[in-house]
């Protein structure tokens, strides 16, 4: 099996961080082709006003969700360019792990590298585990990085690739 594409799903956690950080690192051992996704997840709920209509407001913190993230991918989009790392960044929205297995397919994406967040018990109960539906899901390998490691990730800092 060869690894052209690696398609790296990130929060800007720390966890997500580190797994960007692993992606690079063998993205540029394989010389694979890395495109690195932030998913805005709409949020849902209703307000009095809702029930005549589509409020406004739910619309303009959509927008304002997908303007942060557009700045934050740009940010790192200019700090992996200053390391000498060269990488796709890509914005996607709706439901991450359905996003996160769409994007694999339309990249045709040879592997995901992705973050665990390392919960369990009640919490993973309730809020589930995005990394876990794409393993499920995905019609490519996933690779996942453990939260809570404590090995700090450079993804975030400027330093010049090594080779």
């Amino acid at each position: 099996m060869t690894i052209r594409r690696i398609l790296i799903p990130i929060d800007f956690s720390e966890s997500s961080m580190r797994a960007l950080d692993y992606g690079i690192e063998l993205g540029d051992t394989l010389g694979a082709e890395l495109s690195v996704l932030f998913v805005v997840e709409p949020i849902y709920f209703a307000t009095p006003g809702d029930l005549y209509g589509t409020s406004a407001n739910l619309g303009m913190l959509l927008e304002e969700q997908r303007r942060t993230a557009r700045d934050e991918l740009k940010k790192l989009d200019e700090r992996l360019k200053k390391r000498g790392v060269s990488a796709k960044t890509v914005l996607g929205s709706g439901v991450p792990h359905e996003v996160i297995v769409e994007t694999a397919k339309t990249r045709k994406a040879d592997l995901i590298v992705m973050a665990t967040h390392g919960r369990s018990g009640l919490s993973h109960l309730l809020m589930g585990s995005v990394t876990e539906k794409v393993v499920r899901s995905a019609s490519c390998p996933v690779l996942t990085v453990r939260g809570g490691d404590t090995k700090k990730s450079t993804a975030g800092r400027s330093k010049k690739k090594t080779r």
